[in-house]
């Protein structure tokens, strides 16, 4: 069995100074008239944040704050794993494992933790992600990993899973892998039409859906064509420029937010940096897109386990700001015994809507 240590974050004034100065000299580019989102990340926003960011933005604080959760690591198979686990109350409190996504790290739910007070909550970072080790694998191995987490380290035999993003991936190949342990899962989005689908099998909706998602990559996609192609030429830039890495960060945190043209509706300052300062002071910003081409590869070697069907009872909560695949997809996905649509929320909704979220996890996993 591996043993568990416990983990505190403990970042160096030295390491702090470095990034204040770098913020310092960040070489701004030209900008087009009247930007705002229009090209990318909006330069005028994006200013903003790195001036708050040098002046007013406490990371002594945050990291104070994230050690009031209980954090170990766990070495499993030559991976080290981070991992929030907090015991629920009551003695039959179930245990939930919940897995984030990309550009988000562990940080995705801790709005949502003292909302479960129910269950076992155990919240792993990705391996490649954070405080894990620098390990880039495949969604697969990660299940195995986190499996192994749950089932032998923490020794829990049956257990529930949640996520979404890259998060939704590992919960499906567990499901898929280690059916005699999870016993439902969560989703808040399913997997999406990558073009091997036979579309003569599908209905209209879903042939209109894979017609929204072949237009998504066309005009949202470019970040995972090169992630998943040529993530090393991407990783120097943002692994040696925080206002680069916070540019490549916040497009999508405003893009697929429900923020109605204002990122702030949706996450404050202090949220979005804090999530950009787990990738730049653990320097796993190129192993975290570098998950995205050890998918891809598997993909291409034979497939994965997640883009197969989930015969486990699954729940989708699908948000307004997600790309809206109808239930037919879904019940092609999972064995979807609960599917319900929302009127606020996006793709980062345990951040963006907590208490939606939670109220939906509670709902499903409280009949199972």
């Amino acid at each position: 069995m591996a043993k568990i240590t416990p983990f505190k974050i403990q970042i160096s004034e030295s390491t702090l100074a470095d990034l204040n100065t770098r913020l310092k000299q960040t070489r701004w580019t030209d900008d087009p008239d009247n930007a705002g989102w229009n090209y990318g990340t909006n330069p005028v926003y994006l200013k903003e944040l790195v001036e708050y960011w040098q002046t007013k933005y406490n990371w002594q604080k945050h990291e104070e704050e994230l050690n009031r959760l209980p954090q170990f690591t766990a070495d499993i198979e030559g991976i080290t794993i981070h991992f929030i686990h907090i015991k629920g109350k009551g003695k039959n409190a179930k245990p939930l494992l919940l897995s984030h996504g990309w550009p988000d790290s562990f940080y995705r739910f801790v709005k949502v933790l003292p909302l479960l007070s129910e269950f076992d909550l155990i919240v792993p970072s990705i391996p490649g992600f954070g405080f894990s080790s620098h390990h880039a694998v495949n969604s697969d191995r990660t299940a195995e990993v986190f499996n192994t987490l749950m089932t032998e380290v923490l020794n829990y035999k049956s257990y529930f899973a949640a996520g979404g993003d890259m998060g939704t991936l590992v919960t499906k190949s567990l499901a898929v892998q280690f059916p005699e342990n999870v016993k439902a899962i969560h989703l808040t989005d399913v997997g999406y039409p990558n073009g091997s689908e036979d579309w003569s099998t599908m209905s209209p909706a879903e042939q209109q859906f894979g017609q929204l998602i072949q237009q998504w990559f066309f005009t949202e996609g470019a970040f995972n064509m090169i992630q998943s192609t040529k993530p090393q030429t991407l990783g120097y830039s943002l692994n040696d420029s925080p206002a680069g890495l916070a540019s490549w960060v916040l497009e999508k945190f405003n893009s697929w937010s429900d923020n109605n043209d204002n990122i702030e509706n949706s996450f404050t300052k202090d949220e979005l940096i804090t999530n950009i300062m787990i990738y730049w002071l653990t320097q796993s910003i190129n192993t975290s897109i570098r998950t995205y081409a050890e998918n891809a590869r598997a993909m291409y070697m034979g497939g994965l386990k997640s883009s197969q069907k989930v015969e486990v009872p699954t729940g989708v909560s699908l948000f307004p700001k997600e790309a809206q695949f109808p239930r037919e997809w879904a019940d092609r996905m999972a064995n979807v015994v609960h599917f319900k649509k929302l009127e606020k929320g996006g793709h980062f909704a345990p951040l963006e809507v907590p208490e939606v979220y939670a109220n939906e996890l509670k709902d499903f996993f409280s009949t199972k």
